[in-house]
């Protein structure tokens, strides 16, 4: 029988020990809208991930992660404070995270870490030094403020044409999805993600010389819509070899509005460009990871891989995240500190609670107050954790939604109270279900919750029991609710 600690023996004897190391230091590489199946190293053979890839070899790769909302805010505050989103006070998309709240960043200062992030955090409030624990914060504003001061308005060539300014919802999709797979009209040395990588090599730089230990995110906004990439990049990916997938029988109702008059070539076009911005990713990502290495500060660095959320690139007409479906759901994630991880690929379902409640074991730092996940600890050094989970949860509250997903099943539950900005073709009026049977429809098409309802009522109870066992107004649910009446009163919004 394999145990957790005839593991660690073995890895002892190998020197995959901590021994006599210095305190680890910590680098979190965090993308926006990287979906999990648009990597090499997870079978895509058009993605163009080398770094990723290279670095997906050394780690230790959960391959069915999912985040607890596919959305920007909550699921970044989410990884952030180690709560789920209808927990940490942040479940729409413009709510600030609340400047009391415990957070990753605070229990590694508490641990003697020197902070710092470059990049996108979502936090909805001005970058400020020391902020949620952030010794320094060059967040949204202060990077594109620092930015702006450095890099030279290079405009591209008058025979290039560079996409323009993005306006979602204002202009036609076509535009503010880069149908026409247009570059951003800068060099690659003057991009901003660049700018966000070269950041962080400085940082780097810096704490190799005072030999502080650090806790360093690194944020890039790449690949959101437009899907940046640079002028050098514009002839990569033809679009020719990106058709959408097909729709599902039940899919033309569903459909968000604002994508009914993309044709099939503006498609395939948004679909390389998502590609090429993905690869402009991987290749800043592969500075910060390369830069580690040249300072010799690789060895006794814990690093994380991962995204807020997912992205769909068609499915179910889709160019997205704000929904339920697998695309939108599943993330990269990968965990490399050489010595004390084993390489290898994890098929057990993890979330992102998750992370943050490992990040802290592994470095032996405080646990968090309210910690809604597990340490992977077990599964980083070859073993595997005492109670895998058998589902995944995650929620959507701009249109009062929450998902289960199991080995099998996947279950879609709507109060039908709340439209977002992709208001469907056809607005289903009401409360409404769907249970789609993975095994026979991995492409999630057929809703069978009809004929299936004593397995609408598991699930039911199922997301329930997370909500009861995590959410902060349980003691207010009020007696004597049906199932679903209970479920309306947990996937209400409540952000301040």
């Amino acid at each position: 029988m394999v145990t957790r600690r005839s593991v660690l023996a073995g890895m002892a004897a190998a020197g995959w020990s901590r021994g006599e190391a210095a305190r680890p230091n910590f680098v979190f590489l965090l993308a926006d809208d990287h979906a999990g199946y648009v990597l090499g190293c997870d079978g895509n053979r058009q993605a163009e991930t080398p770094n990723l890839d290279r670095f997906a070899s050394q780690s230790a790769r959960f391959a069915r992660h999912y985040c607890n909302s596919p959305m920007c805010t909550p699921s970044r505050q989410s990884i952030f404070t180690g709560q789920l989103p209808h927990a940490s006070g942040v479940t729409l998309l413009s709510t600030a995270l609340a400047e009391d709240r415990p957070t990753l960043a605070r229990q590694l200062r508490k641990a003697g870490y020197t902070t710092a992030v470059f990049g996108k955090m979502h936090f909805n409030r001005p970058a400020r030094e020391g902020m949620f624990g952030l010794e320094t914060c060059l967040t949204e504003d202060a990077i594109q403020s620092a930015w702006s001061r450095v890099s030279p308005s290079r405009a591209a060539p008058a025979d290039i044409r560079a996409k323009p300014p993005w306006h979602p919802f204002q202009d036609p999709a076509r535009i503010w999805l880069n149908a026409d797979k247009l570059p951003f009209p800068r060099y690659y040395e003057d991009m901003k993600g660049t700018y966000i990588a070269r950041q962080a090599e400085q940082y780097l730089e810096e704490r190799r010389r005072d030999g502080r230990a650090f806790a360093l995110w690194v944020s890039f906004m790449e690949p959101h819509s437009p899907y940046d990439f640079p002028v050098e990049d514009r002839g990569d990916f033809d679009p020719a070899d990106f058709p959408p997938p097909p729709l599902g029988p039940e899919d033309a109702a569903q459909v968000p509005a604002v994508f009914a008059d993309l044709t099939e070539t503006d498609k395939r076009g948004i679909r390389a460009a998502y590609f090429t911005s993905v690869r402009f990713l991987d290749r800043n990502v592969g500075v910060v990871i390369d830069r580690l290495a040249e300072l010799g500060l690789d060895r006794n660095t814990f690093v994380v891989y991962t995204a807020d959320h997912g992205y769909s690139l068609g499915q179910h007409g889709r160019f997205e995240k704000h929904c339920g479906y697998d695309p939108a759901l599943r993330v990269p994630l990968m965990m490399r500190w050489p010595g004390h991880i084993r390489p290898g690929v994890v098929r057990d379902f993890t979330e992102h609670v998750d992370v943050p409640a490992t990040i802290l074991d592994m470095l032996e730092a405080e646990r968090l107050p309210v910690e809604h996940g597990q340490s992977l600890r077990p599964y980083l050094e070859g073993g595997r954790v005492a109670h895998p989970r058998d589902h995944i949860f995650s929620e959507y509250m701009e249109t009062e939604q929450a998902y289960a997903r199991t080995q099998r099943y996947k279950f879609i539950y709507c109060s039908g109270k709340r439209l977002d900005w992709y208001r469907p073709a056809q607005p289903i009026a009401g409360r409404w279900r769907r249970l789609y049977d993975l095994r026979n429809d991995p492409a999630e098409f057929h809703d069978i919750a009809a004929r299936e309802p004593a397995l609408v009522r598991q699930f039911e109870a199922l997301l329930l029991e997370r909500f009861r066992r995590t959410h902060p107004e349980r003691a207010g649910e009020p007696a004597g609710l049906t199932a679903e009446e209970a479920l309306d009163f947990y996937v209400r919004p409540r952000d301040a």
